[in-house]
Formats: structure tokens, C-alpha cells, sequence
């Protein structure tokens, strides 16, 4: 499969670009050996990273985001992330897991070792390339799933939020985050520009407020763009683009990234 990886980059002369692919195609191949375990009987994705694969957001992300919808399958996230990496091993990768699962969000760092290197994306053997796992096994209620095939370097069929409660997660995000994250900025202007996405799910958002202390109003249908024109008013933009631009598909989309923009957009 490490030659699948060659064939990817064929062509790649962005350094950068060329990581963003390779993580995308090691993320798919974790899903397919989630998928392989039967979590999506239990997990839920979510996240920017279901954007990209469900949605085909034109951003690459770095983490892979689950919510439980019920006991049982949680206690075995260590022996889910120890068969993937025997499936990574059996192909001669270099790969080491290691877990938190002693707290509510449940966390795993996958790493990849002298894959860079391999491929001719960096100059240091010790150089690693990791994908962020987790699982929030106390999710807020409100949430409603779906369930898509999609094909991204494999086939999943891959158990998800709709796309109302996709948007509550964002919106949680950015209201809640004490920190600009411009990857959460581009996305909001990614959901917004897409006229017929729905409204964000309000029972979701407002739960998840509730398990962050949110300090502010209860949302509305009515209220949220206000609510989001009041916190980006106070962004300092340059971070916002800096943090996101190394993961833009295409680098030209940061001058779609502005604050006038996307207030813009929070205006209809």
C-alpha cells in the first residue's frame, strides 16, 4: 500500500500539500479498519474531517472525531486502535499508538514513523506524521445521524451527523473555543456559502453550551448569526488565516477568507 502512497504524490511538488496527503490517505485507511471492528454500530463522525469525506470540503484536516450514541462499543476503543495498528504493520509500517482512555473524551495519537522520510517528505528519518483519535463517550443529546457510502482511496460506509447537527457542532466550536482556530472560521464560511444547508440544530447546540458553561444567551433560530457576528467582531484576522492556511486544498481560497466575508454571510 506504501506504493499507493508513491502514486498519490506522483506530481506533488508542494511539501506541504504532499502531507496533507498522505495523512488523508492514512485516515482513510484507519476508518476502513474501524469500519472493519463494526464501530459505526456506535460512533458517530463528526468533525472537519467528516466534512472533507462525507462533504468534500476543500480543506484537509488532522483528527479524526467520533461521538458514542450508546454503551458498549467505547470500552473497546484501546483493542480498536491495537488492530489497526497490526493491520498498519502487516504492510511494513512504522507505526506506534498511544492512548488516553481514562477521561471522557477518549484519545489516541497514531504516529507514523520514517514515513516522511520514505516518501521524500522530509529530510529526518525520526520525523513523524500522527493522526489525532477521538471519541466523546458523553456526547450532548440532540444529535441526529445518517448513514453514507463514500469513496475516498476506500470504500466506507460511514455513520455520521446530519447536517443540522454537523452545524451545531461548528457553531459549539467557535462560540465556545477560548482561542481563534481559523480552520473553525473557514468552515463557517464553507457551511454559510452553501445556501441549502439547513439550519443548525438548536437542541444540540445548546446542550453542548450547557456542558462548556456557557456564560452567554440561550440560542435561537433567530439569534445565533448575531451571537457569531458578536465573537468574530473580536478575531484577530491574521491568526485566522495563518492557521488555516497551511491546510487549504487550494492555497488561492485564502482570499475568500476575510472577516467582511463571512460577515456577510451572517447578515442573511
Amino acid at each position: 500500500m506504501k506504493e499507493f502512497l508513491r502514486q498519490i504524490l506522483n506530481g506533488v511538488e508542494n511539501p506541504v500539500l504532499g502531507r496533507c496527503l498522505v495523512r488523508e490517505y492514512l485516515q482513510a485507511r484507519l476508518l476502513q479498519s474501524f469500519q472493519d471492528k463494526g464501530v459505526f454500530n456506535t460512533w458517530l463522525f463528526q468533525g472537519g474531517t467528516a466534512l472533507r469525506f462525507l462533504y468534500s470540503m476543500p480543506r484537509f484536516s488532522e483528527d479524526l472525531d467520533f461521538a458514542l450514541v450508546k454503551t458498549g462499543m467505547e470500552d473497546n476503543f484501546r483493542d480498536i486502535l491495537l488492530n489497526a495498528r497490526k493491520t498498519f504493520e502487516a504492510e511494513d509500517y512504522d507505526i506506534s499508538i498511544k492512548v488516553n482512555d481514562t477521561k471522557t473524551v477518549k484519545s489516541a495519537f497514531v504516529k507514523f514513523g520514517s514515513l516522511l522520510f520514505e516518501l521524500g517528505l522530509s529530510a529526518h528519518r525520526s520525523e513523524t506524521l500522527s493522526v489525532k483519535v477521538e471519541i466523546d463517550t458523553n456526547p450532548p443529546a440532540g444529535a441526529r445521524c445518517e448513514s453514507t457510502i463514500v469513496r475516498r482511496h476506500v470504500t466506507l460506509n460511514l455513520r455520521h451527523h446530519d447536517k443540522a447537527s454537523l452545524l451545531a457542532g461548528k457553531l459549539h466550536a467557535v462560540l465556545a473555543r477560548r482561542y481563534v482556530k481559523g480552520r473553525d472560521i473557514y468552515d463557517l464560511i464553507w457551511y454559510l456559502s452553501d445556501r441549502s444547508w439547513p439550519q443548525p440544530n438548536i437542541e444540540l447546540l445548546n446542550n453542548a453550551l450547557v456542558q462548556t458553561d456557557w456564560k452567554g444567551p440561550e440560542v435561537t433560530q433567530d439569534n445565533w448569526r448575531t451571537l457569531l457576528r458578536e465573537k468574530i467582531d473580536k478575531l484577530k484576522w491574521a491568526r485566522v488565516v495563518e492557521d488555516v492556511q497551511p491546510f487549504l486544498e487550494r492555497p488561492e481560497d485564502v482570499k475568500l477568507l476575510t472577516q467582511e466575508n463571512l460577515m456577510g454571510l451572517l447578515q442573511e
